[in-house]
């Protein structure tokens, strides 16, 4: 396992706008871009609803309201102020349908196009030849309520947009750079990799990089969710958008841009917007299917009423236009789109990112999370706190030994080997040379010419080693939780340390949470057994697999999968990459390694166990939210067009004239809307 890193991987782009209104949801990657679509929506709603008023005033059908104007000089107003709502505020619907039909599309521009040009079509029609009754409100109506339908699908999804735009505030305009020898005030896109910059105390950090000269603290909450300043040293990696906050420092830039962090966060959650949830491609297949039922019920009712109930010409187009307008399975189209845009948002503000909507839906059905010990369960942070060693062998000897050949390794366990010597101030041996790594097992190599091994007992039994009493010594260690490294030289046992990582303080209640839930945890260490049991028993873990080397642990996920579990894999290393790749669900603790956030579908930027609960709670609500809209939305449209197509009309007297369809139409879609915005009332 490696040292802490940062995201990689993820294009930051912004897509040019789509011609249909739903193909909208592909500009949310830019939040500037949501502003504008919500302020082209919210005008657009405005002014049909300006026209809209006059128009229904003007047709006289709300009693004892209405405009004294006598036929046909009502209709011929009508017509004019009609005009602006149909061709203007609605042409991104007749617009969008154009572009849909060009490539074979059915999709809610094709539908709602169709329900409003029937309408307005019929209706200048029936004021040509001097009819006294027209549809022109059904048509205006139609376009405003749509509208305003999807002026609040586009504002509640700025609220995560607002949220990406607050992180690329974090980010300053301006850099100190030293260039040349001067220290140059730049725009922070100017600064390349390999800029030398200064902060002072206070100044945010314009990119990412690593610390040349001094230290300081780091405040890195409002990009990562630590809760403390973090101290930060020459070499030390630190993130674009964090604050400096106590001492003059000189650092390195390493990642400017797209290649940020930030940047980065920022990209994932656009693409978990962008992308569609399985219920979501389900939808869009109902939708086209309902595209032709709806067309067709128009088409149906209009030859059922003239051919077989033989009724006059005007009460087959008024029943016709009602059911191709409240077929309309616009709330379908927005069931699930509307519910990810605000779950994924909420997911990101609490430093949860799911990188698409699938892996949203996908974390509910988690039975079996497998959490990798070291990083995950514990800080990640170990620290030697015992040196046994052989007869005869002083201790400081067998660290400062140990501490050479740890030095070129950068696996947690010998970094904390080298820390200890370096906190004794002990000389370190050399020259180092020969250093060949063994996954799994430790690292073996010459320092100061003799053959030295550091690493568990396979490397020395493999290599002829005796353990002899400190084998003894290593198992007792384990059964305290301790984890047990061995060093050897020239060919005999010198000691044996060991290294303690502390358990977060949130491991226990999130194994608590899971259980709650019925998923099983299981503990995943490359430990000896009594070690890896120790923690489990403390975080109250029952399932362990220990001693699995790196390359095995992806079987074992797999081997879980081969039991009918939909299993979820929690880790922060590059030996973790392949497990998470394998797992139903990748985890990635936030602090872990570039290669292990690659391979995740989910990253918890707070490293907290206790997000991994969340995570799937906020799953759970936001696919719970898709199944009410999308059932809501299927059984509105199967139960409204009988209704309207006048079915019921002869027996029980019922019927429906288009403005109210496209009122009662319009008012699921905003049902639907509200209900997915209520969302981000959930308690995760």
């Amino acid at each position: 396992m490696t040292g802490h890193g940062s995201h990689t991987g993820h294009r930051h782009h912004v897509e040019a706008p789509a011609k249909g209104h739903h193909e909208h949801e592909s500009m949310m990657a830019d939040p500037a871009m949501v502003v504008t679509m919500e302020r082209d929506m919210r005008r657009r709603f405005l002014v049909a609803l300006a026209f809209t008023i006059p128009v229904t005033l003007l047709a006289g059908h709300i009693p004892g309201v209405g405009m004294p104007v006598p036929m046909p000089l009502a209709s011929w107003l009508q017509l004019g102020l009609s005009l602006p709502v149909v061709w203007w505020a609605g042409w991104i619907f007749i617009g969008g349908s154009y572009h849909a039909l060009r490539n074979l599309k059915l999709d809610m521009s094709v539908l709602i196009a169709t329900g409003v040009l029937a309408a307005w079509l019929s209706s200048v029609y029936l004021t040509l030849i001097g009819y006294p009754t027209a549809y022109y409100e059904a048509a205006c109506m139609l376009v405003t309520f749509v509208l305003f339908g999807h002026w609040m699908e586009v504002k509640s999804r700025r609220g995560t947009s607002d949220a990406l735009r607050a992180l690329f505030d974090l980010v300053p305009p301006m850099a100190r750079v030293l260039r040349g020898g001067r220290e140059l005030d730049l725009p922070t896109s100017a600064v390349v990799v390999g800029d030398l910059l200064r902060l002072r105390p206070g100044d945010k950090i314009p990119v990412d990089g690593e610390l040349t000269e001094g230290s300081t603290d780091v405040d890195e909450a409002l990009v990562t969710g630590e809760s403390r300043p973090v101290k930060r040293g020459p070499h030390d990696p630190v993130v674009g958008g964090s604050i400096n906050v106590s001492g003059a420092v000189t650092m390195r830039a390493t990642r400017v841009g797209t290649d940020t962090v930030l940047a980065q966060i920022a990209a994932l959650v656009a693409e978990a917007q962008n992308s569609k949830a399985p219920r979501q491609r389900l939808a869009d297949r109902a939708a086209a299917v309902l595209v032709v039922v709806a067309v067709g019920a128009g088409i149906l009712t209009f030859l059922g009423w003239t051919v077989l109930a033989d009724a006059p010409f005007l009460t087959a187009l008024t029943f016709s236009i009602s059911a191709v307008v409240i077929a309309c399975p616009d709330a379908l189209g927005l069931a699930t789109p509307t519910a990810v845009a605000v779950g994924t948002g909420l997911g990101a503000r609490h430093n949860i990112l799911i990188k698409d909507a699938a892996t949203l839906e996908g974390l509910s059905r988690i039975q079996t999370v497998v959490l990798d010990k070291t990083g995950t369960i514990t800080e990640g942070r170990p620290s030697v706190t015992d040196i046994r060693t052989s007869p005869g062998v002083d201790p400081d000897i067998a660290l400062a030994r140990a501490a050479a050949l740890a030095g070129q390794s950068t696996h947690p366990l010998s970094q904390a080997i080298a820390a200890a010597a370096v906190s004794r101030r002990l000389p370190i041996p050399g020259p180092v040379t020969g250093v060949a790594d063994h996954p799994g097992q430790g690292v073996a190599g010459l320092v100061a010419g003799g053959r030295t091994l550091l690493g568990n007992a396979a490397l020395l039994q493999g290599a002829g080693v005796e353990l002899g009493d400190l084998a003894t010594t290593a198992a007792e260690l384990a059964g305290q939780g301790q984890s047990v490294t061995f060093i050897a030289g020239d060919g005999r046992v010198l000691g044996v340390i060991g290294i303690t990582d502390a358990i977060r303080p949130t491991s226990a209640a999130a194994i608590r949470e899971l259980k709650a839930m019925s998923i099983q945890p299981v503990l995943l260490s490359g430990d000896r057994r009594e070690t890896a049991e120790q923690v489990a028993h403390a975080v109250g873990i029952d399932r362990v697999l220990a001693e699995v080397r790196p390359e095995q642990k992806a079987e074992r996920v797999a081997a879980l999968q081969r039991e009918g579990q939909f299993v979820a894999m929690v880790g922060d290393g590059i030996n973790d990459a392949p497990a998470l790749a394998q797992a139903d669900i990748g985890i990635a603790i936030g602090a872990g390694t570039d290669v292990a956030i690659e391979a995740a579908q989910v990253v918890l930027m707070r490293s907290d166990p206790a997000d991994i609960a969340r995570a799937i709670r906020l799953s759970k609500a936001t696919v719970r939210k898709m199944k009410q809209n999308l059932v809501w939305a299927s059984v509105y449209n199967v139960l409204a067009i009988p209704v309207a197509a006048g079915a019921f009309y002869s027996s029980l007297g019922w019927s429906i004239r288009p403005e109210v369809s496209a009122l009662l139409m319009s008012a699921s879609s905003i049902i639907v809307a509200v209900n997915a915005v209520s969302l981000r009332r959930a308690q995760i």
